[in-house]
C-alpha cells in the first residue's frame, strides 16, 4: 500500500470526523478497539489529515491544538481538516 493511502479503519475515522468528536465517540462509531483507533489516528494526525481540537472555556467553543499528550487520547476531541476530507472523498 502506499503511504498516502487509507486503511480501511482510517477511512472510517475520517468518516466520523465531519464534526468534532471526543475519542470515545470516534471508537464507538468505527467499531475497533481503543488501542487500535489511538494508534491510527496518531497516524492521521501526523498526516495531518487530522486536527486536535480543545476546548477553550473563554470563546466556549473547541479550538485547534497543536500540543497534546499522545498517551492521553482521552482528554482531547478530533476533527478531519480540509486535506483529510479531501483524501477521504477521494478514495476509490
Amino acid at each position: 500500500m502506499n503511504a498516502s493511502e487509507l486503511t480501511d479503519i482510517q477511512f472510517r475515522i475520517l468518516d466520523a470526523l465531519y464534526f468534532v468528536e471526543p475519542f470515545d465517540n470516534i471508537v464507538s462509531e468505527v467499531g475497533g478497539s481503543p488501542a487500535v483507533v489511538a494508534a491510527e489516528l496518531k497516524e492521521l494526525i501526523t498526516r495531518r489529515w487530522v486536527q486536535v481540537m480543545a476546548f477553550d472555556p473563554r470563546s466556549q467553543d473547541y479550538v485547534p491544538t497543536f500540543f497534546h499528550d499522545a498517551d492521553n487520547m482521552h482528554a482531547y476531541h478530533y476533527l478531519a481538516t480540509k486535506e483529510g476530507l479531501l483524501k477521504h472523498n477521494g478514495r476509490r
